[in-house]
């Protein structure tokens, strides 16, 4: 029997960092040591508080469904650390989701129609293609590659590539996969576009607390776009919960509002344990975020200084934990071979829209991280 797909699935094709972890798990299934620099998991473990209230909301019972669009509680630990970024959203205007995916996909779907333009700031992350592809959507973009992955320098390129028939500008910053922290001249930049063209800007944060020397401006915190910007973070990156599959959104009450029936009908609510552990982390959490974001800073300084001492000139951002490594122009072959020949997992440049790098995450191990960059080098990858 052959089933007759629907075109919306057909539109993608799966997610390339899940693919090239997936083929360095198959690898190491089969005793292969495979240094995995491809997925953005920090290798910390959850901090110990967080986990202690997961057991105590366990112990209490709190296994059951909650209010679709989270519990109280984490609303209002939500709404308060919005607050402090200059973010003016009460509980109304929060979803609370299983993962910052869920949230995007709802956002996506809540707003973008057939034929809908969606611009991205490439190199992008894979999913939002994905997703504007599976809504019907149509995609404008453009390349920071040229200014070392900085939107200041191509805001003028921002300005062409929009029109008043884009429907929504996807902001990320810090920025996966390049680490790339925008300036506030160019979060002005985008806030003047915005305005101008009357589009709805996502302003992805889930790195925001991810930053090294530099703190990261809210875009929503900007005269003029409080009620045009939809704020999501989540759990996963800053408190080392990526299995926990926590996230949320906030953003205008009639956007909430349409998203909450996407929201109801398909994963109901967030898990209800999860949800209590979610408030211990915003609330206690401060000191064990700052301790990894040390460690990743540190790990950042020595890879770059790794590729340089192998005459290997990479571009070092201010946030999250990657790098675009330059690469051969077929990203995908070099990827292919790295994993293969050195057992290095990357991910190929052209999988975030900019062909000619491999993305590494550096939320490993220092000692794996030599390991990784002596392979490469060693097997003439550098």
């Amino acid at each position: 029997m052959d089933l007759d797909f629907a075109s919306r699935v057909q539109r993608v094709e799966p997610s390339a960092t899940l693919a090239i972890s997936n083929l360095a798990a198959e690898l190491e299934a089969d005793g292969v040591d495979v240094v995995d620099l491809s997925v953005g998991e920090p290798d910390f473990d959850t901090p110990q508080n967080v986990k202690d209230a997961a057991e105590d909301a366990l112990e209490a019972g709190k296994t059951g469904y909650t209010p679709s669009n989270g519990i109280p509680e984490l609303k209002e630990a939500i709404a308060a650390k919005l607050a402090d970024d200059g973010l003016d959203h009460d509980t109304d205007e929060i979803i609370v989701t299983p993962g910052g995916k869920q949230a995007l996909f709802e956002i996506v779907m809540a707003l973008v129609d057939d034929g809908d333009e969606v611009c991205l700031l490439d190199p992008a992350w894979v999913s939002y293609e994905a997703m504007v592809k599976i809504a019907g959507g149509s995609l404008s973009r453009v390349d920071l590659s040229p200014h070392e992955f900085q939107l200041e320098p191509a805001l003028d390129e921002l300005a062409e590539a929009v029109s008043d028939d884009t429907e929504l500008l996807v902001v990320n910053s810090p920025s996966n996969p390049t680490g790339a922290v925008y300036t506030d001249a160019a979060l002005d930049g985008v806030r003047d576009i915005a305005v101008e063209h009357d589009i709805t800007v996502i302003s992805d944060e889930i790195y925001k607390e991810v930053t090294y020397g530099v703190e990261q401006t809210s875009l929503g915190a900007l005269d003029g776009m409080g009620d045009r910007t939809i704020t999501l973070n989540g759990f996963s990156k800053a408190y080392a919960m990526t299995g926990w599959r926590l996230g949320y959104f906030s953003g205008p009450e009639q956007l909430v509002s349409q998203a909450s029936k996407l929201h109801s009908h398909s994963v109901s609510c967030a898990v209800n344990f999860v949800q209590h552990a979610g408030v211990e982390a915003l609330e206690n959490t401060d000191e064990a975020v700052v301790e990894m974001c040390d460690a990743f800073e540190e790990r950042r300084d020595m890879l770059a200084d790794l590729f340089a001492d192998h005459g290997v000139d990479v571009p070092v951002g201010d946030g999250a934990f990657y790098m675009m490594l330059p690469v051969d122009d077929d990203d995908q072959t070099w990827c292919e071979g790295a994993i293969e020949d050195a057992h290095v997992a990357t991910v190929p440049g052209s999988a975030f829209g900019t062909p000619g790098y491999a993305r590494l995450s550096y939320a490993a191990s220092k000692e794996r991280l030599r390991e990784g960059v002596e392979r490469l080098a060693e097997h003439g990858y550098l």
